[in-house]
């Protein structure tokens, strides 16, 4: 990659709009960089996917985003990134450099917890695939992962609204097990999440430290495009566009929420069927 990449934005693709917390961290840490931002509404949600899915929305979602000119790539979906950022960075990277959420947000832990007991709230499909176990047993050998299974909490905070008795529930069903774990660090293994987190951070106790992917990504990002030598001047002033599969209105009004800028026009791109496969409920 050259030096003339510069002007290239940074694209990030998820799953529906919860990587917009992704994205929010980007832009208030990186706010000289432009970003493409491409969300999968219509085949929201991820969780119950099967990895070849994932595998193979991810690399239909990238190809989208690298058409149309990116510098790096973000898969901000933890599920994608669980069953596909190893084949995507093998495919892809003598091209662009590809980062995921898992890799920072267990560096962080590992560098968080006391007790050595962490834990992890995310989807079936990213639960399943062992990913964060992996993970963090590479930056901590020592720590025990406690991972909790969610299919109902992303799609609850996505359909929007106020947080209600299901979700209440939802959050309480989830860190159950982890409060009898005596974990002292959770990972928010989904995007979505953080819209939550007071919720969590209540139920979970003010000693419990949680770990989301918006801030590890957006140092990651930076030290990336650095060492690509493509990083933008920190003098400029960068922009964001949108891309969405399904309804670009919708997109905007519930992605508002996520990323707590304002959202203009949202451009809306084609994809494959969702195919077969049970979606989370």
């Amino acid at each position: 990659m050259s030096t003339s990449d510069r002007s290239l934005p940074v694209a990030v693709f998820d799953s529906g709009v919860g990587g917009l917390t992704v994205l929010h961290e980007c832009l208030v840490s990186l706010p000289h960089e432009d970003f493409l931002y491409l969300g999968d509404t219509a085949r929201f949600p991820y969780g119950d996917r099967t990895p070849a899915q994932l595998a193979e929305f991810a690399r239909e979602l990238a190809g989208i985003l690298l058409e149309r000119g990116a510098k790096l790539l973000v898969v901000a979906c933890n599920s994608a990134t669980s069953a596909a950022l190893p084949e995507l960075r093998s495919e892809l990277e003598r091209e662009i450099p590809v980062v995921g959420v898992v890799r920072p947000e267990s560096r962080l832990a590992a560098a968080a917890t006391r007790n050595g007991r962490v834990g992890l709230i995310a989807t079936p499909a990213t639960v399943k695939s062992g990913a964060y176990a992996e993970a963090l047993a590479e930056e901590a050998p020592a720590a025990e992962l406690h991972a909790v299974a969610s299919a109902e909490l992303a799609p609850l905070i996505q359909a929007g609204g106020e947080v209600d008795h299901r979700t209440l529930a939802c959050v309480e069903g989830a860190c159950r097990p982890l409060k009898r774990a005596q974990v002292d660090t959770v990972i928010l293994g989904c995007t979505h999440y953080p819209l939550v987190r007071p919720v969590l951070q209540r139920e979970l106790g003010r000693r419990v430290t949680i770990v989301s992917s918006g801030e590890a990504i957006a140092a990651e990002v930076e030290a990336r495009l650095r060492a690509s030598g493509v990083e933008n001047d920190e003098h400029r002033r960068g922009e964001y566009r949108f891309l969405a599969t399904g309804d670009p209105e919708q997109f905007r009004r519930a992605g508002t929420r996520f990323l707590q800028l304002p959202i203009g026009s949202v451009e809306h791109v084609e994809v494959a069927a969702a195919g077969p496969g049970r979606k989370a409920a």
